[in-house]
């Protein structure tokens, strides 16, 4: 007999750890140094530009934003694009938005680039953030120039790739990969719009130069920001299922055909590793001849379903 969600969840949540041991770890080994150069770059380009654009991943929406970016980039108008909602848990879309408002951040809108949900949203209200603005008034020039900024690896090359499908019907103008790191300068204008004539910048990923806590840092690296083996691909992965059960997410066990929920990563991982036939014989000191262990690759969790400030 299926045991449900809710059962399982009963069933495991006394031995569910309560805290994430976060002792130890060097955050700022994690992350680079700086990224002042990209910063600076993007602040000289500030007199060509109308509006900024923020995109951030929608699975973190209350944490991991650059600060700096609204220090340094000045009071040009602002639109936060909270995108990869597709991965995002959207029950408490309103009240995200109630917290982000309450910051001061009243344009927002979720996106999901790969379907192109939500991004007709976009022009209208950049539109009309840049006609209420100072800059209406400073010459006859219809011309939009919007910057495109945010952390590395929350899609800004892909919505700007899909304001293009939508309102030029044309391709891909800048690479997108599934890591940080693809876009690494500041670019020329890429022309998203017709009527109104728009063009975006795209910008590298710049993340703040002091991460606020190791929490943080693991939420920034679970969801793409800097590549898995900086820190630890067993590390995110342990972090990702001690989320999932803290959040009662446990679709997990039934899709990985586990039969009840765990704690243990390591555990896990094996039991994964035999369900997807991804284990390799190794040589043992054993008296066996050989043993089976999964092997040392790379993971990619999603933290879909679940979003944390």
């Amino acid at each position: 007999m299926r045991l449900t969600a809710r059962a399982l969840c009963g069933a495991a949540r006394a031995a569910w750890r309560e805290s994430f041991p976060l002792d130890g770890r060097d955050v700022a080994r994690w992350f680079p140094g700086h990224m002042a150069k990209g910063l600076k770059k993007m602040q000289s380009s500030l007199k060509l530009v109308d509006c900024i654009i923020e995109v951030h991943d929608a699975r973190i929406p209350l944490s991991g934003r650059n600060p700096l970016f609204q220090e340094t980039l000045g009071l040009k108008p602002h639109l936060l694009v909270l995108n990869k909602m597709d991965l995002a848990d959207l029950k408490e879309q309103q009240k995200i938005i109630q917290h982000l408002e309450g910051e001061g951040l009243k344009n927002v809108i979720f996106t999901n680039c790969v379907k192109d949900e939500n991004i007709k949203q976009i022009i209208p209200m950049v539109t009309e953030l840049v006609g209420s603005s100072y800059r209406y008034h400073r010459g006859e020039n219809l011309e939009y120039c919007i910057m495109v900024i945010g952390v590395p690896n929350v899609g800004k090359s892909s919505l700007i790739n899909s304001l293009r499908r939508k309102h030029l019907r044309k391709g891909k103008a800048t690479r997108v990969g599934g890591e940080p790191g693809i876009t690494r300068a500041v670019m020329s204008r890429i022309q998203v719009c017709e009527r109104p004539l728009m063009f975006l910048l795209d910008t590298p990923g710049v993340l703040a130069p002091r991460i606020q806590s190791v929490e943080t840092g693991l939420k920034l690296a679970l969801c793409g920001t800097v590549l898995d083996h900086l820190v630890g691909e067993e590390t995110l992965a342990d972090y990702l299922l001690y989320t999932l059960n803290r959040h009662q997410l446990l679709g997990y066990v039934q899709h990985y055909g586990l039969g009840e929920a765990c704690d243990d990563v390591a555990s896990v991982l094996k039991r994964v590793a035999v369900k997807l036939r991804k284990t390799q014989k190794v040589m043992s000191t054993l008296s066996s001849p050989t043993t089976l262990r999964p092997p040392e690759t790379s993971c990619e969790p999603s933290v879909a379903g679940c979003w944390a400030p």
